[in-house]
């Protein structure tokens, strides 16, 4: 039986060694190659080179084809050591891919070179439980999740489409939920605003829309604007979001509202409905067309139901 020295020598007479050095030259020059971080999720939470594709070495055979498609791309691996890393880069040769590279050292050897690290967000054992299945989507993993966090984002409106979107983003992790409606909750809004409930009527929406995000998700800040949207405070309301969920209900708001969003840069997710049927839109201005830019003018009174 060979031991795992052995193995270890055997593979290394196989698959290409380069140092943290070479790795960090061909990063400046910017070469085109996958830079794969192989170690386990806690060691990644303490950091991780710029630029690295992180998939953990025990759900490396599961998963590489959704990060790296082209058997012949460049792969420079690593790990805490480089034992690992040397060991994930041949199992990766057997499975086809062409170009795999150890870095040797590994991540322990970056750290003595002094060369840039990044960190995500720290998290609370609470917070990994919460969101440990959005860590399993590649498109969010915990660096998306991390950036869930810290981003703020402003809903026009606690009725029927602002109340889903406020629960959602709170069970998500949106950091910072603005919510801004001047209404009181009445009992015909239970059948479907699902951020009040039977014992919020009479009370303003905005407070029981707050009540019902931190009773679902405590990470959340929710800052209530219980007040109408108008000219005089529409830029100031804006300000300090990153991104602007309009649920209004009348045409009027929506205008200002794309206008503001033009004047302060700000993207906006759309939605409307009318019985069974509803439309989500993206518009962010200066990268596509505006509100105002598909719809010149609001239809005449009465043509459109509320």
């Amino acid at each position: 039986m060979r031991s795992s020295a052995e193995i270890i020598e055997e593979v290394r007479q196989e698959i290409p060694e380069v140092s943290v050095d070479e790795v960090k030259a061909e990063q400046d020059r910017g070469e085109d190659f996958v830079l794969l971080d192989v170690r386990d999720d806690d060691e990644r939470r303490a950091g991780y080179i710029p630029g690295a594709v992180h998939v953990s070495r025990g759900m490396l055979e599961l998963s590489i084809d959704d990060y790296v498609t082209d058997a012949d791309q460049k792969i420079i691996l690593y790990c805490a050591g480089g034992v690992r890393s040397l060991l994930a880069a041949k199992s990766l040769k057997d499975m086809g891919y062409t170009d795999t590279i150890s870095m040797a050292g590994g991540y322990r050897s970056w750290l003595t070179a002094g060369y840039p690290t990044e960190q995500d967000k720290p998290m609370t054992h609470e917070q990994l439980d919460r969101y440990s299945r959005h860590f399993m989507l590649r498109q969010i993993g915990e660096a998306g999740q991390a950036k869930l966090l810290e981003s703020k984002v402003l809903l026009l409106g606690a009725g029927g489409l602002g109340s889903p979107a406020a629960v959602y983003l709170a069970a998500a992790g949106v950091g910072t939920l603005g919510v801004l409606d001047s209404d009181l909750v009445e009992i015909s809004n239970l059948q479907r605003q699902i951020a009040h409930r039977t014992e919020a009527i009479g009370t303003p929406k905005v407070q029981s829309a707050t009540t019902t995000i931190k009773s679902l998700n405590p990470d959340v800040k929710v800052v209530p604007h219980q007040t109408r949207l108008k000219a005089e405070n529409v830029l100031e309301v804006f300000e300090g979001y990153d991104l602007i969920v309009d649920g209004c209900d009348n045409f009027p708001t929506r205008y200002l509202v794309n206008d503001a969003a033009v004047l302060t840069n700000k993207t906006i997710v759309h939605g409307s409905i009318s019985e069974f049927e509803g439309q989500v839109t993206v518009l962010k201005p200066y990268d596509g067309p505006c509100y105002r830019c598909l719809y010149p003018a609001p239809p005449p009174p009465g043509m459109v139901p509320s």
